[in-house]
């Protein structure tokens, strides 16, 4: 009985031997919970900065488009006007050469008009000032004089310098004189 016991308490001795073994290569090929949590911030880091990066060249791209589509709304101007520059010359120089006036002011009137017309095109709109209701978000009030009737009081009786709207925002108020 003792070599069936030795037998057994040896195979048992060996199968303790073999899961021991067995555990240590599980434990070798097992990552820690910490190794884990490392390798996961270690992704997080990297996706962070990677996003970042992007972020700061949208910043940067973006910053550069509003650049160059202010200086080409600006270019786009400048080239609507320069035919009213070369009209304004052929006026200056035809000052020098006329005798009649009423050609010259029917130039200059066409000019006007040319130069109204480029602007108006590009958004630029007057704001009807004369006879209105004196409104602090639309008129720049200069001075009060008395009203010349009574359905005056509160309006604006006379424009100094006519205001323009650009695209629906106030860029110049009108300077008025309010009945009082």
């Amino acid at each position: 009985m003792n070599t069936t016991e030795n037998t057994k308490e040896a195979s048992e001795n060996e199968e303790v031997i073999n899961n021991e073994a067995t555990l240590e290569i599980e434990a070798e090929t097992e990552v820690s919970p910490t190794e884990k949590l490392e390798a996961e911030l270690s992704d997080i880091k990297d996706k962070y900065l990677r996003l970042q990066a992007e972020f700061d060249n949208f910043r940067r791209r973006t910053a550069k488009e509003r650049i160059d589509l202010i200086n080409s709304a600006s270019k786009d101007l400048i080239v609507n006007l320069l035919p009213v520059i070369d009209d304004f010359e052929r006026g200056l120089k035809s000052f020098e050469t006329a005798t009649e006036v009423a050609p010259l002011t029917e130039g200059i009137l066409l000019i006007h008009n040319k130069l109204y017309k480029t602007l108006e095109s590009k958004g630029l709109k007057p704001i009807n000032a004369k006879d209105s209701a004196f409104d602090p978000e639309l008129h720049e009030a200069i001075t009060q004089i008395p009203a010349p009737t009574e359905n005056l009081k509160g309006k604006v009786i006379d424009e100094v310098e006519k205001g323009y709207f650009l695209n629906d925002t106030v860029v110049r108020f009108s300077k008025v004189v309010i009945g009082a």
